[in-house]
């Protein structure tokens, strides 16, 4: 997406086929399934680490760990296939210009001239098994891990537990959010607009952040950010 976004903007404007349309949309959607149930399936792993940290190794086997990605990277591929069915039977015999700058399915689906009732059912339901079920069981996740934190008497202990989950829950926070604001609320006026700068959040800054999040952790990289700060 992001190469073509690039593209777009250098060019002002850039032609895709439906059949690439299509096919750009099915990765998006596939890699955004994927990314929330994994999102998900790490609230877990921190919650057996912080809550049951004697059974953690017992429960969190590599075997497990196999089968909880497998599941993660089937899933997403697997129920993202319906979504593309439902597309190639869309119909466009009017305007053909995507006010977006990827093939975001909202601006595609509004191109179509014939009835999109099913598709916006699809999308729907899609909606809620990736998004609000994985985002339910992250809620309950850290309801428990708080908790948990809240119980340590020791400060020292509560920061070191807690910021064993920080970055996750940064990233959960910033992805889960803008998903659920495009597609679960409701379409206002100025949506589409605002929809485009919050697209950015989750295609652009999030995948750009998180190796920065997710390295703050680690000692490695924290010296030499601390070298290269001094530097300067």
């Amino acid at each position: 997406i992001i190469p073509n976004m690039l593209r777009v903007i250098w060019l002002e404007g850039a032609t895709i086929s439906i059949t690439g349309c299509i096919a750009q949309s099915y990765l998006y959607v596939a890699f955004a399934c994927s990314e929330c149930h994994l999102l998900a399936v790490m609230s877990y792993d921190r919650y057996l680490a912080i809550c049951n940290p004697l059974r953690y190794s017992t429960i969190m086997n590599i075997r497990l760990q196999r089968s909880l990605v497998i599941y993660c990277w089937v899933f997403g591929f697997l129920v993202t296939q319906i979504t593309i069915h439902f597309l190639f039977q869309l119909q466009f015999c009017g305007s053909n210009v995507i006010d977006h700058f990827f093939c975001d399915l909202g601006p595609f689906i509004e191109l179509s001239c014939s009835s999109t009732y099913a598709l916006q059912l699809d999308i729907f339901i899609f909606s809620v098994l990736v998004i609000v079920i994985p985002f339910i069981l992250v809620v309950i996740s850290y309801i428990c891990v708080f908790t948990t934190i809240l119980g340590i008497t020791s400060k020292t202990g509560k920061k070191k537990t807690f910021s064993t989950c920080s970055s996750h829950l940064s990233v959960v926070t910033m992805y889960y959010g803008t998903l659920i604001t495009i597609y679960l609320v409701p379409a206002s006026g100025d949506s589409l607009t605002m929809n485009k700068v919050i697209a950015l959040l989750y295609i652009v800054v999030t995948p750009l952040f998180n190796p920065i999040i997710y390295s703050l952790k680690n000692q490695e990289m924290r010296a030499i950010m601390g070298k290269l700060l001094s530097i300067k």
